[in-house]
């Protein structure tokens, strides 16, 4: 058996960043930047007016200029204004040579081909975007490790960048065992429960990106789990079995990865939900038995599973908490194991919610975090600071 925090060190030592590929940059939302990303050009390209407006060299003594041309977006044709002279100019048209400063339409007044306006109401270099006043060429817009989100996308899409190397996403399998499970939308027989912990993982996996998830539901028969874990293992960067881990008599999982040649990492963990735990690899695919109450399926995920997920898919650091906050409320925690606790973040501080045994659910309705108490302390009081895992 092993502490909480050695299980996440010895997961951190073994597991590995997958493969990159290259992808379009629409196609790559949610997939992790592998390699520095240098802007290949200057954006603005070219100083182009912020404003529909009048462009001229500003002169804090004149407040009067003559008309004289107008510049279009997109217009290539070069102009030229002199310093009585003013371009009618549009939102991203080029600044004619010789202006440095565009006043809004609205500030004008416009008379016998004239614009005027207030003294002081416009300053010298005024809503004119300036050429690289976004990223000059070889700079550094995306570092490596960052996720790609629309926004991402925008930006690369702004310097003319189609196709971007980003880490590919883990292949995920998930073995969820037991006689007693149904599916969703069969009514209940006498001794059955509806399987919550096989969508919940889908789900889980799909709200941090990965999409490439197969689940099978498989009875509590060894021969039947023996051929689905080989089949698994052989298919996916990571196992998830769940239920069958402990030491029962039709807990078969710990022996069909044995016969399959997991190689042990650790197998129990001094922390409460989740204690019976077990965490292994064989060859390039790591493998995570996870017990079966779903409570602590969904803590056993987000503290040891998610982060080896993410470290796969190109993230760094992982394992660190989210944030270190306050606790709202006074908390005494029962026994010497580590607790993983469902709480909810308000307003910067940490409420423990009630509800916490191991297949206990409704909490989950309110649940944003995950506040993680340590071995050995007890009792804290309110205003301790705690560590907290987000969703």
């Amino acid at each position: 058996m092993v502490g909480l925090i050695e299980a996440k060190q010895i997961l951190a030592e073994h597991v590995w960043k997958l493969p990159s590929e290259m992808l379009l940059i629409t196609e790559a939302i949610e997939r992790v930047v592998k390699n520095d990303v240098t802007a290949p050009i200057d954006v603005p390209s070219f100083n182009n007016s912020a404003m529909d407006g009048y462009a001229f060299c500003f002169n804090a003594s004149k407040t009067e200029y003559v008309i004289f041309g107008s510049v279009q977006a997109g217009e290539r044709k070069s102009h030229y204004v002199s310093g009585n002279d003013a371009a009618r100019i549009f939102t991203g048209a080029p600044i004619p040579a010789g202006a440095d400063t565009v006043i809004p339409q609205e500030l004008v007044s416009i008379q016998d081909n004239k614009i005027t306006f207030k003294e002081g109401s416009i300053q010298s270099g005024a809503n004119v975007r300036l050429r690289g006043a976004q990223c000059k060429t070889g700079e550094i817009i995306v570092k490596a490790g960052t996720v790609i989100t629309p926004g991402v996308v925008a930006l690369l899409s702004s310097v003319g960048i189609r196709h971007i190397q980003a880490y590919r996403q883990p292949k995920v399998k998930i073995i969820v065992t037991g006689n007693e499970l149904v599916e969703t939308g069969t009514p209940l027989l006498t001794g059955e429960i509806y399987n919550s912990n096989q969508p919940a993982l889908l789900a889980y996996l799909k709200a941090i990106g990965i999409n490439d998830a197969e689940a099978f539901h498989v009875k509590d028969n060894v021969d039947e789990l023996r051929q689905v874990v080989s089949s698994a293992i052989r298919n996916s960067d990571v196992l998830i079995t769940v239920g069958g881990i402990s030491v029962g008599e039709y807990d078969f999982v710990f022996q069909a990865l044995s016969d399959e040649g997991v190689e042990p990492l650790f197998y129990k963990i001094r922390q409460k939900p989740g204690k019976p735990m077990f965490a292994g690899k064989i060859e390039k695919t790591m493998v995570f038995a996870l017990p079966g109450n779903p409570a602590a399926v969904v803590s056993c995920f987000n503290q040891y599973v998610k982060p080896c997920l993410q470290y796969m898919r190109g993230i760094e650091r992982p394992f660190s908490a989210s944030a270190t906050l306050p606790l709202a409320h006074p908390w005494e925690k029962k026994g010497e194991l580590a607790n993983i606790l469902k709480a909810v973040v308000i307003n910067g501080e940490v409420n423990i919610l009630h509800g916490q045994d191991s297949f206990n659910l409704l909490p989950f309705a309110d649940v944003n975090a995950f506040a993680l108490l340590h071995e050995n302390d007890k009792i804290w009081q309110k205003g301790d600071l705690v560590e907290v895992f987000y969703w």
